[in-house]
């Protein structure tokens, strides 16, 4: 699929940051009911209620360094986060008919949770979806974290339920509209960073700094890196003309052209022979938009080069050639959703894809 229109991603960006107004609106409301940063329970909390307010407290003092005080901003940030990428990631998976039931094994629409809520014991087709996303992703939405077992106010989770379907459905299957998501997300605090003219800090770093790297300067590096190592070793190979970007040493005016042709960027001798012993390293890698595209060139690569079927191809591409870092854990999350996501629709949904190599 092309990469996101402007239109498409301003009215991406304005859902995105009245999201995160709404998610935290709601998440403070969340904690005020359970007393949280009180010290102590309302008496009519239920056990089950009690035992979630203790967790919470945990989780604060953990954010805030041992002080609940100092951590209760951080949490209700982390709740926000939590409740509203459920319910996107589960859009994503559903429009691209990979939402999964778990015991049947079939994908579901929205319009089925809606019917499936009530048997499963779900409050709404909302909650049944995330639900089912968290089971596909056990290892992004843990279920026992307590910011996910929260349960925000009706009228606070409607409010998120109509940001997330008023996106059209052209959002959800362009290529890099998951790469956009978290800058989005981080628009408004980098703003209030940059205007506090503060020193930058740990806590700051993350808001400032995340940039997303725009599909055609990704395209460019990729094409003239991996594409030009790989048109130097199998320069008659059909995937070349993929590699729209890529660019040759005999390009100029007035240069007659070489056969074969050698890449501008040059042939990259000191790298491995073969696609397998390639790997690739961003140090720094954001919501996942060079590893994905990466993803995308080294499959057929290795289909081409060792004759391995798509699905054998997908597995040894996340075993072998991708890794990936990042100083944000929540990027890390978006990351490998967005691996993860790219490979399900070339194969489909498998539970038992290797676990990308992002940290």
């Amino acid at each position: 699929m092309p990469p996101l229109q402007p239109d498409l991603r301003k009215q991406l960006e304005n859902t995105v940051i009245a999201a995160r107004d709404a998610a935290e609106a709601a998440a403070s409301a969340a904690l005020v009911t359970l007393a949280v940063e009180r010290s102590e329970p309302f008496p009519s909390l239920s056990e089950d209620q009690r035992s979630l307010r203790r967790a919470l407290r945990a989780v604060a003092r953990q954010l805030g360094e041992g002080s609940l005080s100092d951590g209760m901003p951080l949490l209700v940030h982390e709740i926000a986060y939590e409740q509203w990428h459920r319910m996107l990631f589960a859009r994503y998976l559903a429009e691209n008919q990979l939402l999964m039931h778990p015991g049947l094994g079939i994908p579901v629409t929205l319009e089925d949770c809606a019917d499936l809520a009530a048997d499963e014991g779900a409050a709404d087709a909302w909650d049944l979806a995330a639900r089912y996303a968290g089971a596909m992703l056990p290892g992004l939405f843990l279920a026992d974290d307590p910011t996910v077992r929260i349960r925000l106010a009706p009228e606070h989770r409607h409010a998120l339920e109509k940001l997330v379907q008023g996106l059209p459905s052209a959002v959800f299957t362009a290529d890099d509209s998951l790469g956009w998501v978290y800058q989005f997300w981080q628009n408004k605090k980098k703003a209030e960073v940059n205007a506090s003219e503060e020193k930058i800090g740990a806590a700051t770093l993350g808001p400032v700094t995340q940039l997303f790297t725009e599909d055609y300067m990704v395209k460019f590096l990729l094409h003239n890196s991996l594409g030009a190592w790989w048109a130097a070793r199998h320069p008659a190979s059909p995937l070349i003309a993929s590699f729209d970007y890529l660019r040759w040493q005999d390009e100029a005016e007035g240069v007659a052209r070489s056969d074969p042709r050698t890449p501008a960027a040059g042939t990259f001798a000191g790298w491995p022979q073969r696609v397998s012993q390639v790997t690739m390293m961003d140090p720094c890698g954001g919501s996942g938009h060079f590893v994905v595209a990466a993803f995308d060139m080294f499959v057929p690569m290795r289909i081409e080069e060792e004759g391995l079927s798509e699905v054998e191809a997908v597995r040894a591409v996340l075993r072998d050639n991708l890794h990936m870092l990042d100083i944000d854990p929540r990027c890390c999350q978006i990351a490998a959703f967005n691996l993860l996501f790219t490979a399900w629709k070339r194969i489909g949904y498998t539970p038992d894809l290797p676990v990308p190599h992002i940290a």
